[in-house]
């Protein structure tokens, strides 16, 4: 008998000459690996180019999801499908094309657009998975987190911490969709997921123009002295849009009178940060609000982590590795570890990115390479 006689093993065995580095194939090596697979084995040399490839090989692909697309599917998922206790949330979450039909934007991020109509009630829940929300348009949701009312309102970042109790309600006469992104991939992974139902009804269903925690909180430079200790998730949990706007006008304004300030030239950007650390919003997620100047183009950047992106306004094209997108307001992308990113502005464009950053600074595997553009 001749090794190509006999069934093929699940562990990579060449039925020829060996390749660099492995054994010639011969009945008793065949035999050597079924013992492996009979005993839940899996030899280093057989696997070795896939488990420390030379470079990031993320199994998660470029992708656009179209707002223009997205929408709609939210609208008819509003007409069809109640939100109550048990599916909790009208959350619909982008599913990578290379993760298998996985609901992740990422192997560590989540995104989702989540709708609630008139006069709904999303019920309180909490879980140890941290998350934001994010609005592209519309008003008149309040986010309830530990009983605090929070105002959602276009370009509004609103944080809810892991186990932070938090329930959603419309007071309006329009429904809202917006942006939700955590970190439910990497929790998963991790196996350290924990979720509890909250109360039956909302703690607080009053429409306060200004949070209690922005109360306390939200005042540019100052903290209360009385104020918890520093801890890993921001006790504020809104970022109101007319401060990210403010911030980066000023960059660009500061920049045309030939003072520093930009990431490079017409390319403005703010990162929201933990007011008693100065470090990033949520443990496992960073936040950030990019402003491009018409016309602009950046320059390539690659790193280890992942990203997604919403245009908050504006029109441009943005190259993902080899592949080219054109993008307006409210489309959605994600970017996958190490793959080159590029952005170009055809008129002022706006974008809010969240990613894994954190993460991977911790884990001490963070690395950026910046190249200038050949487009």
């Amino acid at each position: 008998m001749s090794i190509s006689d006999l069934p093929a093993s699940p562990v990579r065995l060449a039925a020829g000459t060996a390749g660099p580095g492995q054994p010639e194939p011969t009945p008793e090596l065949h035999t050597l690996y079924r013992d492996f697979e009979r005993e839940s084995l899996v030899p280093l040399w057989t696997e070795i180019g896939d488990l420390m490839p030379i470079h990031p090989r993320p199994a998660a692909l470029p992708h656009r999801w179209s707002w223009a697309s997205l929408l709609p599917l939210a609208q008819q998922a509003g007409d069809l499908v109640p939100v109550g206790r048990g599916g909790e949330r009208r959350a619909i979450a982008l599913a990578n094309p290379g993760l298998g039909g996985a609901p992740f934007a990422t192997p560590t991020l989540w995104a989702a657009i989540q709708y609630l109509g008139p006069g709904e009630v999303a019920p309180v829940h909490r879980h140890t998975q941290h998350a934001f929300r994010f609005v592209v348009e519309g008003e008149g949701v309040w986010t309830v987190v530990d009983g605090d009312p929070v105002a959602m309102r276009r370009g509004d970042l609103l944080l809810t911490p892991g186990w932070c109790f938090h329930g959603h309600h419309n007071t309006s006469t329009e429904p809202m969709a917006w942006l939700d992104g955590l970190d439910i991939p990497l929790v998963d992974t991790l196996g350290s997921a924990f979720f509890e139902f909250g109360p039956e009804t909302l703690e607080d269903t009053s429409t306060p123009a200004v949070s209690r925690a922005e109360r306390l909180w939200g005042h540019p430079g100052l903290r209360p002295v009385a104020g918890p200790r520093p801890r890993t998730s921001s006790p504020l949990s809104a970022y109101r849009w007319e401060h990210t706007d403010a911030a980066l006008a000023d960059q660009l304004a500061l920049e045309a009178e030939g003072h520093p300030g930009t990431v490079e030239p017409g390319h403005a950007a703010v990162r929201f940060t933990n007011p008693t650390t100065g470090g990033d919003v949520l443990p496992t997620i960073r936040a950030e609000f990019h402003r491009l100047r018409a016309g602009t183009v950046t320059a390539s950047r690659r790193e280890v982590g992942s990203s997604v992106w919403q245009v908050f306004d504006g029109r441009g094209t943005v190259w993902t590795g080899d592949r080219e997108h054109r993008v307006e307001r409210g489309d959605v992308f994600v970017v996958p570890s190490w793959v080159p990113l590029v952005l170009a502005a055809d008129e002022p464009l706006d974008l809010f990115r969240f990613s894994d950053a954190p993460v991977m600074e911790r884990l001490h595997a963070d690395r950026v390479l910046v190249e200038e553009p050949t487009r």
